[in-house]
């Protein structure tokens, strides 16, 4: 067995560890450590007791040896952005927060960060998929892009809306049962209109819009780094920490905390 080998089963057994810290330049528009503590709640209360998805998470100044990550970043074009890669120093799961293209999409980051932690939990090798209503297409299992333009108030801290299980069971009737946290979405794989869907067809990735509008914000938004561009890579690559501290020192004065 060679070093540079990843393997994609996470934590067996355990519950994860996720560590979240900020290397962004740019204010956040929330408090990082009251948003830590709105994202453990959203996960105990909400995300966790209907998809089985317990985690930890705690605030720190880097990557935590043996757990997951949350690194909030200004833009794919912050100098050491690229250096952090797929994954984790140690090959485990990570989310990428980039604060200024969220809040030059008009978003919050709370918001953008709760949607990459809930998508995180559900798929942390971002390689899930699934059947749905087109028996030619395969449904990417993402727990937060059909629904995304929806949150909800967690502790006074907005949280992106999320998807339950049964939204990719299509064997349920409209109106059967919730299929998602706010209760917006009356049927399986219905997308509303602000979301989207990942979909494999023929052999490629793509989406499919809930509406006009969506498909053409969408198409305006920097995507560069997303889970949507991570998940049809050959191979994860982990983040070099080494360029990072050299990227750090070269480039950053001082980080905000």
């Amino acid at each position: 067995m060679t070093n540079d080998q990843v393997f994609g089963a996470f934590n067996q057994g355990e519950i994860p560890t996720i560590a979240c810290f900020n290397k962004a330049t740019m204010a956040l528009g929330v408090d990082f450590d009251a948003l830590i503590a709105a994202m453990q709640v959203y996960v105990d209360k909400y995300v966790a007791p209907i998809w089985g998805t317990p985690a930890k998470l705690v605030k720190t100044t880097g990557f935590k040896k043996g757990a997951w990550a949350m690194v909030f970043l200004d833009n794919a074009d912050q100098p050491d952005a690229l250096a952090y890669h797929d994954l984790t120093p140690d090959g485990l799961p990570q989310s990428k927060v980039f604060v200024k293209t969220t809040l030059d999409n008009g978003d919050l980051v709370s918001v953008s960060a709760s949607h990459e932690l809930v998508e995180m939990l559900i798929d942390p090798a971002i390689n899930l998929m699934t059947t749905g209503p087109n028996p030619k297409l395969v449904y990417a299992y993402e727990s937060a892009d059909p629904v995304e333009a929806l949150s909800f108030d967690v502790d006074g801290i907005q949280m992106s809306n999320f998807i339950h299980p049964a939204y990719f069971e299509d064997f349920h009737k409209p109106g059967s049962v919730r299929f998602d946290h706010l209760d917006k979405v009356k049927k399986p794989f219905q997308i509303l209109s602000g979301g989207y869907q990942i979909i494999f067809r023929n052999g490629k990735w793509s989406q499919v819009f809930g509406s006009e509008a969506k498909k053409k914000s969408f198409a305006r938004e920097d995507r560069r780094d997303h889970r949507s561009e991570i998940r049809p890579k050959k191979k994860r690559l982990r983040a070099d920490l080494a360029k990072i501290k050299r990227l750090e020192l070269r480039y950053s004065p001082a980080r905000a905390a």
